[in-house]
């Protein structure tokens, strides 16, 4: 779908390259620029395949070098796109910020990931993902309560609020340059983008169903939006909200005519009410509640690892996970016309180096980039 749609990633961690491999994904032409040899937060040297890096072309350059520079900017003459997840200002002192790199291509959408924004008092201090959306608002309700709130691990922050917005930031911003001869500049921030994604959400207020209080809301209070613990140590989770879908509920559980659970929002009884679906739902192992609830309309799924999932017979039908270089990954999405998307290998780092330079016909730089 992205076909024609060139991209150059600054490699960095997290969500840029994560919109990147989305994009990737979708079938534009991303060239990773990395280092000749990054570290992780473990303070060991990455892996040379990254699977973040699946269908890019990789590159390698030492951007605080004059070549390394010039290279990048070679790159970028004929790039729709860049994305950089660096601390405000890094590129500007490395002489690749948004003016430099514009002066050479007036069309490109230069994007930027990062957690607190360009500008504002935090901007330039670290952090990651539960930081991020602890500030935002997007941590608070994710836990019961009396519990801590709980991070669900990048999905909200670096992926929902950062990396997916810049997708869109610079899908747009390319669609205008194709307008109007003219780039702009992406500031993707986590903490705007796990704001924004709170609307719906914050828009329950209205009806009542969303509290300032943790744990008296109906996702995070009520007995019938929520997890439950069964008899293996597994878990399971609800999601009879309407009333037609509670009645379905009572009635799979044989407590249609338990007057405890007439009334679904009578909101001084939802913790009485968990406690006793808590008791129940402990009473079997999760294989039978599947057997009992899965399908129907009660709103019900088991509670699966990313392994357990990618055996389910709904996600093996639909083949929302594969297995390729010994690991598990998820499939692109979302799908076109109904058809399932394969997406390119995981290249080693610095694979693509000199057929990148070749096309580029800057061979008098290649001594600076190490494959």
């Amino acid at each position: 779908m992205l076909s024609g749609i060139r991209i150059v990633e600054i490699c960095g961690i997290g969500p840029g390259p994560f919109c990147a491999m989305h994009l990737a994904d979708l079938g534009a032409d991303v060239i990773a620029v990395e280092r000749a040899e990054s570290v992780s937060i473990t303070g060991q040297a990455n892996a040379p395949d990254n699977p973040l890096n699946r269908g890019k072309r990789s590159v390698v350059a030492d951007l605080k070098s004059p070549e390394g520079r010039e290279a990048v900017l070679k790159l970028l003459e004929s790039a729709d796109a860049v994305i950089e997840g660096m601390r405000p200002g890094v590129m500007e002192r490395l002489g690749l910020g948004p003016l430099e790199c514009q002066a050479r291509n007036p069309r490109l959408v230069y994007g930027r990931m990062t957690g607190w924004g360009q500008d504002g008092p935090m901007a330039c201090a670290a952090g990651h993902d539960n930081n991020y959306i602890a500030l935002s608002g997007a941590l608070y309700h994710s836990g019961t309560a009396g519990e801590a709130p709980s991070s669900p691990i990048t999905l909200i922050g670096d992926v929902g609020g950062g990396a997916l917005y810049l997708a869109i930031g610079l899908l747009a911003g390319i669609l205008s340059a194709r307008q109007t001869g003219k780039g702009t500049v992406v500031d993707a921030a986590i903490v705007d983008g796990s704001a924004h994604m709170m609307q719906l959400m914050m828009s329950l207020s209205r009806r009542g169903l969303l509290q300032e209080a943790r744990g008296k809301s109906v996702h995070d209070g009520s007995h019938f939006y929520a997890t439950y613990r069964c008899a293996d140590d597994q878990y399971v989770a609800l999601g009879s909200m309407e009333p037609q879908f509670y009645a379905l509920l009572m009635h799979k559980l044989g407590l249609q005519d338990d007057p405890r659970f007439a009334k679904q929002w009578d909101m001084e009884r939802w913790d009485e009410l968990r406690d006793l679906l808590a008791d129940l739902f402990a009473s079997q192992p999760r294989e039978h509640w599947c057997d009992l609830l899965e399908g129907t309309d009660v709103c019900f799924a088991p509670v699966l690892s990313p392994r357990e999932a990618s055996e389910h017979r709904h996600m093996v039908e639909r083949g929302v996970y594969f297995e390729r270089d010994g690991m598990l990954q998820a499939s692109p999405a979302p799908r076109f016309d109904g058809q399932r998307i394969t997406p390119g290998a995981i290249p080693t780092r610095g694979a693509h180096t000199a057929q990148v330079m070749d096309a580029l016909g800057a061979r008098d730089l290649a001594g600076l980039w190490r494959s």
